[in-house]
C-alpha cells in the first residue's frame, strides 16, 4: 500500500514526511526542495490490541507463562515481528508514504514537475494533502508572509489539476472511442475508458460509477460522440474521487487564518476524507526528540515523558518548548499525522490485518516465532488472497488454510476477517 503526500510547494510535505517516517531529508523554505519522490514507511499502531495480547490471556490461564512482570520492558507483548514492533499489545505496522514533488497550476500541461507528478499519484492507492493554512506561501509556493493563497483554494487547484489530467488522457482518441460505442454499443465506452485509464490504476467498478455519475447528472446528455467539456468534467470528477481518495493535513493550524477552515472541511468530508490539524514542524521535533532519547514518545501521542537522558541533556528552554508543542497539539482533535494516516488506511481504505502462521497451534512460523507478520490487505481479501500477499509461491501451490483460533478449515474462498490468525498450506 502506497499513500500519496501531496500539494503546491513548500507547505511542509517534506516535514510531514520526515516526521512520519523518522528519516532525513532535505527541507527549505522555498519551492521545489523535493525533485525526486521522497519514498519511506511510517510505522503505523494497528486501532486494536496485538493477536498476542489474545493468546498471552490463553497461556496465563492455562499456567503456562506468568503474569505480565512490571519489569517487562514490552508490557505484556510476546509476538516476536519481522517488521515494526509491539509493545503494551500496540502493533506497529508498516505503510509505505511518497512524499510527491510539489504541484504548481499548470501542471497537467507540464508546468513545474507536472508531468512526473502526476504519474507518481498513479502509484498511490490514496492521497494526504498538506495545505498551508497560514496562507504564508502563496500558489507557486514562495514565501509571503502572510495574505497568501486560501485554504480552499489550494485545494480545490489540486482537484481540478488532476481532473484536467485524467480529462487529457481520456481526450486522446476520444473519438475513436466514441465511434466504437457507436458499432458495439454502450458496453463499448466502459472497455474504451478503461483501456485509457488502466495505467493510472482504474478499475471497471471505477469507470461503472463514473458513467452513472454523469447520465445522473446530465439525464440530456445523449450519447458519447456528443458529450462536451462539461459531461467530460463530471466523468473525470467521479473517476479522481474514488481512485485518489484526498484526505487533509491542515498545516500550520497554530496560524490558521481565521475562518478559512470551515467550508474546506465541510467539502473534504462530503467527498468521503478526513481534515485534521497539526504541525508538522512541532511533530517531527517530539520525533526526532524521541529517537535521540531525550524523551518516550510513542508515534501519534502528544503527550511524552522526559528520560534520564533528557533531564540530564534538555536545557530548561528545550524542555519548555517540547512542553508547549505536547500542549498544542493535544488541544487539536484527530490525532495529528499518525491520526490521519490512520483514517486514510483503516477508515477511508477499509484495511484490515490479518496474522499468517505455519503453526495454527502455537501461532509460530517455522523458526518457533510468535506472530511474526501482521499483514494489512483490502475489504474482501480472500483466504488464497493472504496467501499469495505473503509470497507468490504460496498463493500458486494454495491447498488449504486453516482458522487457528477454531481449527476449522477454510478454503480459498474465504473472506479474511480482521485479525484472523490464518495457517496456508500449500504446495511449495
Amino acid at each position: 500500500m502506497r499513500i500519496g503526500l501531496v500539494g503546491k510547494p513548500n507547505v511542509g510535505k517534506s516535514t510531514m514526511f520526515s516526521a512520519l517516517t523518522e528519516s532525513l531529508v532535505e527541507i527549505a523554505n522555498y519551492p521545489f526542495t523535493t525533485i525526486e519522490p521522497n519514498v519511506g514507511v511510517a510505522w503505523l499502531p494497528l486501532p486494536v490490541s496485538c493477536a498476542c495480547k489474545e493468546l498471552r490471556t490463553k497461556r496465563e490461564e492455562s499456567g503456562r507463562l506468568d503474569e505480565t512482570s512490571p519489569e517487562d520492558p514490552r508490557m505484556g507483548s510476546i509476538c516476536i515481528p519481522n517488521t515494526g514492533r509491539c509493545s503494551n499489545h500496540r502493533r506497529l505496522v508498516p505503510v509505505t508514504l511518497i512524499d510527491v514533488a510539489g504541484l504548481v497550476p499548470g501542471a497537467h500541461e507540464g508546468r513545474g514537475r507536472g508531468n512526473q507528478f502526476l504519474s507518481d499519484l498513479a502509484r498511490c492507492d490514496a492521497l494526504i494533502q498538506v495545505i498551508d493554512v497560514s496562507g504564508s506561501t502563496d500558489m507557486e509556493g514562495n514565501p509571503v508572509g502572510s495574505g497568501g493563497s486560501d485554504p480552499m483554494e489550494e485545494h480545490s487547484f489540486l482537484l481540478e489539476e488532476i481532473d484536467r489530467w485524467i480529462i487529457g488522457i481520456l481526450n486522446t482518441g476520444w473519438h475513436r472511442g466514441t465511434r466504437r460505442v457507436q458499432a458495439e454499443g454502450d458496453k463499448a465506452l466502459s472497455i474504451y475508458i478503461l483501456d485509457q485509464l488502466t495505467g493510472i490504476g482504474a478499475k471497471e467498478r471505477h469507470v461503472s460509477l463514473a458513467i452513472s455519475e454523469v447520465i445522473s447528472q446530465y439525464p440530456d446528455a445523449g450519447p458519447p460522440w456528443d458529450w462536451n467539456s462539461d459531461h467530460l468534467a463530471t466523468l473525470a470528477s467521479s473517476i479522481r474521487n474514488e481512485l485518489f481518495p484526498i484526505s487533509i493535513a491542515a498545516n500550520k493550524a497554530d496560524r490558521a487564518i481565521e475562518g478559512a477552515l470551515e467550508d474546506l472541511s465541510r467539502k473534504v468530508i462530503k467527498n468521503g476524507g478526513t481534515l485534521v490539524l497539526t504541525s508538522a514542524e512541532a511533530e517531527l521535533a517530539l520525533r526526532r526528540a524521541s529517537i535521540a532519547g531525550l524523551i518516550s514518545n510513542d508515534p501519534g501521542e502528544a503527550s511524552f515523558e522526559i528520560t534520564e537522558k533528557g533531564e540530564a541533556d534538555l536545557t530548561e528552554e528545550q524542555e519548555k518548548a517540547l512542553k508547549s508543542i505536547s500542549e498544542s497539539l493535544e488541544e487539536w482533535s484527530g490525532g495529528g499525522l499518525i491520526g490521519l494516516l490512520s483514517e486514510v488506511v483503516f477508515g477511508r481504505l477499509s484495511r484490515r490485518v490479518a496474522y499468517p502462521v505455519q503453526d495454527e497451534t502455537h501461532w509460530t512460523d517455522g523458526d518457533g516465532n510468535t506472530l511474526p507478520d501482521a499483514v494489512l490487505i483490502a475489504e474482501g481479501t480472500t483466504a488464497k488472497g493472504l496467501a499469495y500477499e505473503v509470497h507468490s509461491d504460496l498463493g500458486d501451490g494454495f491447498i488449504r488454510a486453516v482458522d487457528a483460533r477454531s481449527s476449522r478449515v477454510i478454503g480459498a474462498d474465504y473472506e479474511v476477517q480482521d485479525g484472523d490468525v490464518i495457517s496456508i498450506y500449500s504446495k511449495t
